[in-house]
């Protein structure tokens, strides 16, 4: 069974093997069930990836991929993500299978389908679900790995941006631009990245004595993450630093709608350097998510537990870098 080419899967499915590729390598082209349809049969066939460690006695691992839906869409932060994830995946030759966490099952407490049928060797939830859902996940018997959250009375790995000191480059950029009046837009409740984003933010603020504005703290969404309308303050600051690019561009739209320009009433500047958040003018200023790195990291966590590793649960922090652009600008004293 070692011997089955994707040529022969593609035989099965009736499918070329550049499909079965594509669909194995979570590249784009392949529908998510005919993705799913190839990935079962190649399972079935005992199909293994010549790319895989070969000669270590590296076994092929199922992992699932969990992602709360009302975080995921076709052109989200977190379906870039999970196409990184499942390339990793099929480059240290498993498999990722993705499931979406409805809000119903995490208020209700249900268990993926994955973890009910004993489908998965083990679970990298990408996304942070509500403190209960994450509390009885890592209850199961199986590796788990957070990936782009944490949650320090959880024990498992996880894997995250430089939250913390990403923001605090940025506000640090604009207060060495000029800016003394700085807002934040995003509720730092919602999720342990927008918290260390908030913290960053505040941190080079009282690091130059520099007041924070009440209503100037703009929240983004519910607790449960819905978004929710952003309140502008009556009296702007010179700058606003977002939570996200997603955020970065609703609040230029607002601010466009309401008559103000960016950068030259108002510099704006996000966090991720997601691609979908920089397609309009001005080109947004940013903090650059190393995306692989992060998938990289966590696929090796899950493959580690899985192959019997034992050590300290821990959380790795991968650093990024700022990305200046059109979005933000210098200011003098007198502005």
């Amino acid at each position: 069974m070692g011997n089955v080419t994707m040529r022969d899967i593609g035989k099965k499915v009736g499918v070329s093997a550049v499909t079965v590729s594509k669909a194995l390598a979570g590249k784009s082209g392949v529908s998510e069930e005919m993705r799913q349809r190839i990935v079962d049969i190649a399972t079935e066939m005992g199909y293994v990836n010549p790319n895989s460690l070969q000669g270590q006695n590296a076994r092929r691992l199922d992992v699932g991929i969990l992602v709360p839906d009302y975080y995921f869409s076709g052109e989200s932060f977190y379906f870039t993500f999970y196409r990184h994830l499942v390339q990793e995946l099929s480059d240290a030759g498993h498999f990722g299978l993705m499931e979406l966490l409805s809000k119903e099952a995490d208020t209700q407490l249900t268990l993926p389908h994955l973890l009910r049928s004993n489908r998965v060797d083990a679970l990298i939830l990408l996304g942070q679900p509500s403190k209960e859902y994450v509390r009885m996940i890592v209850k199961q018997p199986l590796p788990v790995v957070f990936l782009d959250f944490f949650d320090e009375s959880a024990l498992a790995d996880a894997v995250v941006g430089d939250n913390t000191y990403g923001t605090y480059r940025l506000t640090n950029h604009l207060i060495k631009n000029g800016h003394r009046d700085i807002g934040f837009v995003g509720n730092c409740r919602a999720t342990s990245s927008i918290m260390d984003r908030y913290l960053g933010f505040y941190r080079a603020m009282i690091s130059h004595e520099l007041p924070i504005r009440e209503e100037c703290i703009l929240s983004d969404r519910s607790d449960s993450g819905d978004n929710i309308p952003l309140i502008l303050p009556e009296k702007l600051p010179t700058a606003f630093v977002c939570n996200c690019d997603v955020v970065a561009r609703r609040l230029i739209d607002q601010l466009q709608e309401q008559g103000c320009r960016v950068p030259e009433d108002v510099s704006v500047v996000g966090f991720d350097d997601f691609t979908m958040g920089n397609n309009a003018p001005p080109a947004l200023t940013t903090f650059r998510v190393d995306f692989h790195s992060m998938a990289q990291l966590a696929v090796k966590m899950v493959t580690d537990r899985c192959a019997g590793l034992q050590r300290p649960f821990g959380r790795v922090v991968v650093s990024g870098q700022p990305i200046y652009r059109d979005s933000e600008r210098a200011i003098s004293a007198e502005e």
